[in-house]
């Protein structure tokens, strides 16, 4: 039933970009995306992964989310040690009149999704604070197997998230953090704390180093199991969708409702 729901939300997101291109509000075919985009998506790889990795499950799910949302999308990974510079990139899309100072308006059209893996789901948090101060939302949060420097909380998720989710395992030296909790619970919706077991369910990644896979292999495996990352895709492409609808002031349906995945 998940399985047929999320090619129900593929074929959504497909259909409304096929749409967004041939039927602009003057009737013109529109060739190239807008200068300004309706989405953000943020991803941030873990440790010291470059942000171009083929191999990671950030850059291939960006790569994905590229290919199949609305092509008024911007989609971008960083290196989680480069939280500031994604934050000055998403300031830099949202100052739609480029006079460099955000208005309360441009705050308030803000649709930012951020996800990441390990030190990169901690980064999603602190970037998350970020906007938080700035009073910009954000749309979606998506923590898989997050692990917080010694210097970072990367459990309460701020008042200006919407929803937020959480993966984790618990083998290892290194595992996820297990809860996530809301700041405000009125404002913020913790869809769940979902734990994949990897004894149990191994993920066969070949292309991890020698030292994660001997040292770290559940949390290694965090970063290129397909099923996990399927349910993380999801959510995503769930609020792309609820998000095109919402713009086009169009009720959304039951098949591409948010819902929580079920791993």
């Amino acid at each position: 039933m998940f399985r047929c729901a999320r090619f129900r939300v593929l074929a959504a997101v497909l259909a409304m970009s096929a749409a967004a291109r041939a039927l602009p509000a003057d009737g013109a075919v529109v060739a190239h995306p807008q200068a300004t985009p309706e989405s953000i998506v943020v991803g941030f790889v873990g440790g010291f992964v470059s942000h171009d990795n083929p191999h990671h499950g950030s850059v291939l799910l960006a790569r994905r989310i590229q290919g199949s949302a609305p092509k008024s999308t911007f989609v971008q990974v960083f290196e989680n040690r480069r939280r500031k510079t994604a934050y000055k990139t998403i300031l830099r899309l949202l100052d739609r009149n480029h006079d460099g100072v955000l208005a309360e308006d441009e705050k308030a059209q803000a649709r930012i999704i951020l996800f990441g893996q390990s030190w990169g789901a901690a980064a999603v948090v602190m970037l998350a604070r970020d906007l938080n101060r700035a009073g910009i939302p954000v749309l979606l949060t998506v923590q898989v197997d997050s692990v917080a420097k010694f210097w970072q909380n990367d459990r309460v998720i701020p008042e200006n998230v919407v929803v937020a989710a959480n993966f984790y395992q618990t083998h290892g030296i290194v595992h996820g953090r297990p809860e996530i909790t809301a700041a405000d619970p009125a404002r913020t919706q913790i869809l769940g704390n979902y734990r994949f077991d990897y004894k149990k369910e191994p993920a066969h990644c070949d292309e991890g180093s020698w030292y994660d896979r001997f040292f770290t292999p559940s949390h290694a495996q965090t970063e290129c199991d397909p099923r996990l990352w399927s349910h993380v895709e999801d959510l995503v492409l769930q609020r792309l969708v609820l998000q095109s609808l919402v713009l086009q002031n169009l009720e959304p349906q039951p098949s591409v409702a948010a819902t929580a995945p079920q791993p």
